[in-house]
């Protein structure tokens, strides 16, 4: 697997932003401006999704990583049943549901198997990496130059 440096690469990451997109267009203001707190609750979890894969990538060990993607997998079953709950509401139909109920499935299923990776993996994370044994040049040339 190759080395990632910005949590923006991330696959699962990626995926979790593409559906809050979708789901956001999907849930409108005109649409639920009745049940604004359903509305609200959808956008907060989907988004927590996505904010904690991010939150847990910048930690730095993968130890907290995964402890935020599992917050991160519960983020995005609360979305699932909100989505659930937005059907039976009669908001949104069962044809409109079903892909984003597919895509939360999928989302959890790739947190569940990137948790099982990093358990597996001998690496610690980033945090835990050697430093290298260099100057930092750039940070002091700013400072000198008063950046």
């Amino acid at each position: 697997m190759a080395t990632i440096k910005r949590f923006e690469d991330l696959e699962v990451w990626q995926k979790a932003a593409d559906f809050d997109e979708k789901l956001s267009s999907l849930f409108s203001y005109e649409r639920f401006r009745q049940d604004h707190g359903l509305r609200t609750q959808a956008l907060n979890s989907s988004g927590s999704c996505q904010d904690n894969i991010a939150e847990g990538f910048e930690r730095g060990g993968n130890k907290e990583f995964m402890n935020f993607l599992r917050i991160s997998k519960g983020s995005i079953g609360e979305t699932r049943g909100q989505v659930i709950r937005a059907v039976r509401r009669g908001w949104i139909n069962e044809a409109e549901a079903e892909p984003l109920i597919a895509d939360c499935i999928s989302i959890s299923k790739q947190l569940s198997s990137f948790i099982n990776y990093l358990k597996q993996s001998d690496l610690k994370g980033e945090r835990y990496a050697k430093e290298p044994e260099t100057e930092y040049a750039s940070d002091s040339a700013s400072i000198e130059s008063g950046i």
